[in-house]
């Protein structure tokens, strides 16, 4: 379906704004696809990415380092490490190198909540289930291209 009829609007000034609106609606469409998955899980996206972060990186990270690699630029970084590490998703190390300084790495919950994640990646990627292979990859050069202006 165009944007033109999911919002009802007839008349962009021109095809910049169209587009402007178009990843917006497209961005808010998909963060609700993927909330509804996450939400099975009792994590956010936040805590998500968090969590990935940490897997990919393999060793702990300060929360700077964290809010530096999230998508959410915005979001409390140390603020919902606490509440991941209440849920014990996450945990809290001395750093080896200073030890008036801890790091976030994961813990076995959060490795555990991962692996069982990993089994639903093909639901995410449904979430745009009508593009090919090459599509998908066009739609990524664009995105970078959009961000690297």
């Amino acid at each position: 379906m165009s944007i033109d009829t999911e919002i009802n609007q007839k008349n962009f000034s021109n095809e910049y704004q169209k587009s402007t609106i178009n990843l917006i609606y497209t961005s808010n469409w998909i963060n609700e696809k993927m909330k509804g998955i996450l939400d099975r899980f009792q994590i956010t996206s936040q805590q998500f990415n968090i969590l990935r972060i940490l897997r990919g990186a393999g060793e702990p990270l300060s929360t700077l380092q964290i809010r530096q690699r999230m998508l959410d630029k915005m979001s409390d970084t140390s603020r919902i490490v606490d509440r991941m590490i209440i849920k014990g998703l996450v945990k809290k190390v001395i750093k080896l190198t200073d030890k008036r300084l801890v790091d976030v790495t994961l813990a076995e919950k959060g490795e555990k909540l991962l692996v069982e994640m990993d089994g639903f990646q093909h639901e995410m990627d449904s979430v745009l289930k009508n593009l090919s292979e090459q599509e998908a990859q066009a739609l990524n050069m664009l995105l970078d291209k959009i961000r690297n202006a």
